[in-house]
């Protein structure tokens, strides 16, 4: 088997950590570019695709989930493959997807015209979580904690938009990194000039609007609990704190590695076999003491799980590992 890599050069990419698999197991495979027009005759040879496509990518937003397709399609594997990736990044059509099949969804709520949000926002209690359909590490995520609050939004939603990138809670969010000492002051400067430039997502894409999404919020969540399956026969367990002052664990970059939750890995088992999933990072919050499905991507940051000490296997049998060789399972998962 001949493997076709789009390589990103980026510490949380995939991309690297495939590349470095294949040289260290002799597997062949070739670089490629995605973004080149000849792509298809690029990858012509190959016998597999791989690409960590990324969200806040304009381009990769256009067309990486129509070629992925194309090339499924032609009988090529890929990763992500359609079952994998169609849901990437669009909160919405992870809410139908999960209600289909059953699984544990936080309570979700979506409307298409102002006047059914408004009419709903006067039989339903608060607080509620807005959110866009895209965006990760709680970006487009707003608490409405009261009536007032999203009745604004739903008006806002439906008139001018909202930016793809709030650059505003994004400046914030790093100051606050930088008092806990987890961001540089570089990185304060640079979030402070988004809010004036901007950057290409932003420019290039039209303000979100049209819908309006909600879901229930949960209280006495101080974690959240992200549960990676690969191949729907490992998992991989990190607890990520929620923010001082706030209620969104997404990106705040405080991890922790406890025991997992057996119902609640089997949960993820069960969800990830279903749907046929390669990779899928599901991340789970508790009402009360039953777990519950927040949201869920193919894609993931890297730098927390990989220091997660081990994996479960489908029987919930836990397996010491430093560092788990988690893009070499998605490897062996193309090739098998």
């Amino acid at each position: 088997m001949k493997i076709a890599i789009h390589h990103t050069p980026n510490s949380q990419s995939f991309s690297g950590r495939w590349v470095d698999y294949c040289k260290k197991n002799n597997i062949d495979y070739k670089i490629v570019n995605a973004y080149d027009t000849d792509i298809i005759d690029q990858v012509a040879d190959c016998d597999a695709f791989m690409w960590h496509y990324h969200h806040n990518n304009y381009k990769d937003a256009l067309f990486a989930k129509q070629l992925l397709f194309s090339l499924q399609q032609s009988g090529k594997r890929v990763f992500p493959d359609f079952n994998t990736g169609w849901h990437f990044d669009d909160k919405v059509g992870q809410k139908y997807l999960l209600e289909a099949i059953g699984a544990p969804l936080v309570p979700s709520y979506v409307f298409y015209t102002k006047n059914e949000a408004l009419k709903w926002v006067e039989t339903t209690e608060f607080p509620k979580v807005f959110k866009l359909r895209g965006g990760a590490g709680a970006t487009n995520v707003r608490l409405a904690k009261t009536k007032r609050d999203a009745n604004r939004l739903i008006k806002r939603a439906f008139g001018k938009g909202f930016s793809q990138k709030d650059f505003i809670y994004f400046f914030k969010d790093k100051c606050n990194k930088y008092r806990n000492g987890t961001s540089s002051f570089k990185d304060v400067l640079k979030a402070f000039g988004r809010i004036f430039v901007g950057n290409q997502f932003a420019k290039m894409h039209a303000p979100e609007k049209g819908y309006a999404y909600f879901q229930d919020f949960i209280p006495n969540n101080l974690y959240d609990t992200r549960i990676v399956i690969i191949g729907g026969q490992k998992a991989m367990v990190e607890r990520r704190y929620v923010r001082q002052g706030d209620f969104r664990a997404s990106g705040s970059g405080k991890f922790e590695y406890v025991k997992a939750d057996d119902k609640m890995l089997q949960i993820a088992f069960n969800v990830a076999r279903s749907l046929s999933l390669q990779s899928v990072a599901f991340d789970f919050i508790y009402n009360e003491k039953e777990p519950m499905i927040v949201e869920m991507s193919f894609g993931f940051g890297t730098h927390g799980i990989v220091h997660c000490g081990g994996y479960y296997t489908k029987d919930l049998e836990w397996h010491n590992e430093a560092e788990p060789d988690f893009c070499g399972w998605m490897i062996e998962d193309i090739i098998k």
